[in-house]
């Protein structure tokens, strides 16, 4: 499962990088990951047009749009779009960080899961 991660790369630039989730068969049951230990777990809702200035993460989190899209600017310049079952894995807790905005004409839901 291929998900994608933003992270404080060089020239403490936040950057993208596509990284492989493993998953190994629990037959009958499917393919499962390694667990990963959660904090917290909430959802949020951003209308239509919302745009979010530079920013950093406060703390590692899965980020899993549920619904909508948005685009995202890393610090690097590059642009990445967000949909419905995509999974972000925010760490760029220093550094320039990214900015966010809401495309499309739907509520962009999320729901986020805050790593130790």
């Amino acid at each position: 499962m291929k998900i994608t991660r933003l992270y404080n790369g060089p020239e403490n630039l936040s950057c993208f990088e596509d990284i492989e989730i493993d998953l190994a068969s629990k037959a009958p049951l499917g393919l499962f990951s390694q667990p990963v230990g959660a904090k917290a777990v909430f959802f949020r809702e951003i209308p239509p047009g919302y745009h979010y200035t530079w920013h950093n993460v406060v703390c590692r989190e899965y980020v899993v749009t549920l619904e909508g899209q948005a685009e995202i600017e890393a610090g690097s310049g590059e642009k990445r779009r967000f949909g419905k079952g995509d999974v972000l894995l925010a760490e760029d807790m220093t550094g320039k960080g990214h900015r966010t905005r809401s495309i499309g004409r739907k509520v962009w839901r999320q729901i986020f899961v805050t790593l130790p």
